[in-house]
């Protein structure tokens, strides 16, 4: 008998749908008291969840702002020949200019994230060159909590200036807390220029007063519109793993993985759609056994999950990408009004419920 995936996931009511946390709120009111000062702003969405890691708050606070749009991670949703996604979200923007940057090699060992850099790096050039400014270009990057804001900036640092890392990034959100006031150079100045030894001269490009950029830390949407959203974001690392059973996480991935091909986890067990099976077939050849071969299904979640996360379990998006789907996705977005009340409702739940796990009143 032929193997049938699961044709949707069971819908979880008691799920958080709340990250909005405390630097958040502070994050974005320090973006907003910023934002005279700033010259374009660069919104970095995860190419995997291209309408999920949209946050409507960045529409509110950044209005009026010209900005670029960059897709993240597009190593991650598929190899350089799959373009279609790419063409369809570009049409979704118009006229706001798409990029679309790979953070590493794609699916067919192209070493593609460099060219995507310099791509970008042209594009902000050319801005400050129509823009020219004695005192500097201004960008300032935003995106949700895990985006890959700060590794970008390192990119476009390292080959915008030939200098290493400023910005620390990691595995999990909450990396970067602060807006960075004077921001980092990325393209040096007309007069560094000048200044430069022959070797720069020949490698670098500056304009006017140079580019900077100012990071700023990963701001969640306040309150998830469903669950299902909820489980995207966390699956691509926007909020902790501890906010959601790394179990039931790991489950919502084998959902995706059977709806792509069951042959993305063949190595470890055959097609199923039992989530306890597969992790202790894994457990069993990766060597995560506890006492007396007990699974560790928490530690086996985690793995299988950063697994995908690396794009050594499948390279593809989370999102349907049409035009019925942005139209829900805008419909979901117009209710989000209350979302702030609903996040303070949400994390005074979740303290409370916290509290009586610890015996507290």
């Amino acid at each position: 008998m032929s193997f049938i995936p699961r044709h949707a996931f069971p819908q979880i009511p008691s799920l958080p749908r709340s990250y909005f946390l405390g630097h958040h709120k502070s994050g974005l009111q320090k973006m907003k008291s910023l934002l005279s000062s700033i010259d374009l702003v660069i919104e970095c969405r995860d190419y995997r969840v291209p309408l999920t890691s949209r946050n409507p708050l960045f529409e509110d606070a950044l209005e009026g702002k010209e900005r670029v749009v960059v897709y993240t991670k597009r190593d991650l949703g598929g190899g350089s020949r799959d373009n279609r996604n790419e063409d369809v979200i570009a049409k979704w923007h118009h006229p706001t200019t798409t990029m679309f940057v790979r953070n590493g090699k794609d699916a067919e060992g192209e070493t593609s994230g460099r060219k995507s850099v310099i791509k970008l790096l042209d594009i902000l050039r050319e801005h400050a060159r129509k823009r020219w400014k004695l005192v500097g270009h201004r960008v300032m990057v935003v995106g949700m909590p895990n985006v890959g804001k700060s590794t970008l900036l390192n990119a476009l640092r390292a080959q915008g200036i030939g200098k290493g890392k400023v910005a620390a990034t990691g595995a999990q959100p909450g990396v970067t807390r602060k807006v960075s006031s004077s921001g980092v150079k990325i393209i040096p100045s007309e007069d560094d220029m000048e200044a430069a030894d022959g070797g720069a001269k020949k490698k670098l490009q500056g304009v006017g007063g140079g580019v900077y950029l100012l990071d700023t830390p990963g701001v969640f949407i306040p309150y998830v519109p469903n669950a299902e959203a909820m489980m995207k974001l966390a699956l691509c690392g926007s909020v902790k793993d501890t906010i959601i059973a790394p179990v039931m996480l790991a489950d919502y991935l084998l959902y995706h993985l059977n709806l792509q091909s069951p042959t993305l986890y063949s190595e470890y067990a055959p097609p199923t759609n039992d989530i306890i099976e597969l992790l202790s077939e894994i457990a069993r050849k990766t060597g995560r056994l506890g006492k007396g071969g007990v699974i560790d299904t928490e530690a086996t979640s985690l793995w299988m999950i950063q697994k995908w996360r690396n794009g050594m379990m499948g390279r593809f998006l989370l999102d349907e990408i049409d035009e019925k789907s942005l139209e829900k996705a805008k419909i979901d977005e117009e209710g989000l009004t209350p979302s702030l009340n609903q996040a303070r409702k949400a994390e005074r739940e979740r303290r409370r419920e916290r509290n009586k796990a610890r015996g507290e009143k």
